[in-house]
């Protein structure tokens, strides 16, 4: 004898219920670290008169999949070396008290130029320079002044005695030292 029953059918899957649960929310978080990659965009930075021509680009955090980093760190500044030929010194005669034949007492101050442009020069730095001024009666006076944040200069007055009123005082710088800010 044959069997000529047809086999049974395989179990029909079960039906999906009649309101499915809404997804899980996902996180927004990475959405919320690239939109602020984007935003940031690309900053140009543009020096002298020509505002057509950036002389220094940065560019935005790449993202790297779980955090924001840096591409490239900022290049460190460079600025020029200064020494006593970057300057030049004159002096300012604030005060001058004569007795005849007995000479003078003088107060004079430095009056200093930097020859270049002051945004070559480190503004953390303190630029001591030392100065020597001629014309006293008892020799050489050597003094210094403190240049900081490119054009603040710190000194003291000085009070010479000259042989007379016809002397002529003069002054050099000897020596120009950096010292960290």
């Amino acid at each position: 004898m044959t069997d000529t029953s047809v086999p049974p059918m395989p179990p029909m899957p079960p039906m999906p219920p009649d309101n499915p649960a809404p997804p899980a929310k996902k996180s927004r978080t990475h959405l919320v670290v690239i939109a602020a990659v984007v935003a940031t965009g690309v900053v140009v930075v543009r020096s002298g008169n020509d505002d057509s021509m950036p002389t220094a680009t940065a560019k935005a955090n790449a993202y790297n999949g779980d955090a924001v980093t840096p591409e490239q760190p900022a290049p460190e500044p460079t600025y020029a070396e200064v020494d006593a030929d970057s300057f030049t010194i004159g002096l300012k005669t604030t005060e001058r008290q004569c007795f005849g034949s007995a000479g003078c007492n003088v107060t004079v101050e430095p009056d200093l130029t930097f020859l270049g442009d002051s945004e070559g020069i480190d503004p953390d730095a303190v630029y001591r320079i030392t100065y020597e001024i001629h014309g006293d009666e008892s020799g050489p006076v050597i003094e210094t002044a403190d240049l900081s944040d490119r054009s603040s200069l710190n000194y003291s007055p000085s009070v010479i005695s000259t042989a007379s009123a016809a002397t002529t005082v003069s002054v050099e710088i000897t020596d120009v030292s950096v010292q960290a800010g």
